[in-house]
């Protein structure tokens, strides 16, 4: 990371800059070994008072004492070429939100209202595509009402790590107050390479979950059960997959299931779950090879997923498949009261 010019630090950047993508170095201490500094990439979402917050990829916001800046510049909107398929991340966030509809939505502006009876979060917050159409505080007002009346607390999704993506409106939410939750990854790949493999007779497709596939769905039970089998079914061509768990007996619990909706060159894969005493044994690739496999006949290229930064194991499987980060989401739920 280069800061200097002619062989001296500069800080290059000022408040004008609120809303670029900045690289700066900062002062965060100092030993027996000489000053420490830290490097801190992402978007300049203020500089008020004194203190600098940065928006990182993850959401995450690091604040920074202007008196510690070392060193700062503007860098380009975008990282270099991620890998996997080119896409922006509004592309993205609309057709994950057509492979996950929720039961409930309504029009605020560029913003859609999403209700679902509290069945996940992507299914319970508000999608910001665009401008509300009013002033700020108006439009979360009229959002905090209309949560309130189904019950359900007022979430808004927000994207980060992308050239198109939310980090001023998540900075705008947090100076009022809406605190950050749930932060998630997703992820993309190339289609074709998840299905190279034999095909697998373990695994059985079908268009509708079963009873069995819903109860080995560890989210099924966070809200009404027909409010989540509306927002599993929903999509333009969804596929579920099940490897049943006992040889011979129908009523054993499932060993793995897996679920998949395609969206013209998009496959979605979600709900990939293993029982914990079938693990290591390669079932979630098969269950996720087979579902590319019905992806691919349909004419999709490329795939998508969602994953908790903290779910390891899930995040050195897609690794191993090609996955690549593309962009960050969490979301801001409003303060009580």
């Amino acid at each position: 990371m280069e800061f200097t010019v002619g062989g001296r630090l500069e800080v290059r950047i000022s408040a004008a800059d609120v809303g670029k993508r900045v690289s700066v170095r900062s002062l965060t201490g100092s030993g027996g070994a000489g000053p420490a500094f830290t490097d801190t990439v992402g978007v300049l979402t203020s500089w008020t008072d004194g203190v600098l917050s940065i928006t990182r990829r993850g959401g995450r916001i690091v604040r920074i004492e202007e008196s510690a800046l070392v060193a700062g510049k503007v860098v380009p909107a975008e990282p270099a070429r991620r890998r996997g398929p080119a896409a922006s991340v509004r592309e993205l966030t609309e057709v994950a939100a057509r492979g996950w509809p929720a039961v409930e939505t309504a029009r605020l502006g560029g913003w859609t209202l999403r209700a679902s009876g509290g069945f996940t979060g992507r299914a319970n917050s508000v999608l910001p595509l665009g401008d509300p159409g009013r002033a700020l505080d108006t439009a979360l007002a009229e959002v905090v009402r209309w949560y309130g009346e189904r019950g359900l607390p007022a979430l808004v999704q927000v994207t980060t790590g992308g050239a198109d993506s939310d980090e001023l409106l998540g900075a705008e939410l947090e100076r009022r107050g809406w605190t950050a939750e749930r932060f998630a990854v997703l992820r993309t790949a190339a289609l074709a390479p998840l299905a190279d493999r034999e095909p697998d007779g373990r695994v059985r497709l079908s268009r509708r979950p079963d009873a069995a596939w819903l109860g080995a769905y560890r989210r099924s039970g966070s809200g009404p059960a027909g409010a989540a089998l509306t927002v599993l079914t929903g999509g333009p061509s969804v596929w579920f997959a099940t490897v049943p768990g006992g040889s011979g007996d129908e009523d054993a619990p499932p060993a793995a299931i897996g679920r998949c909706v395609v969206d013209g060159r998009w496959a979605g894969f979600a709900a990939v779950e293993v029982a914990p005493a079938r693990r290591r044994e390669g079932l979630a690739t098969a269950v996720m090879a087979e579902l590319a496999r019905a992806a691919l006949a349909e004419g999709a290229s490329a795939a998508y997923l969602q994953v908790e930064p903290e779910n390891t194991a899930a995040r050195a499987l897609y690794d191993r498949l090609g996955f690549a980060d593309h962009h960050s989401y969490h979301y801001r739920r409003a303060p009580r009261g």
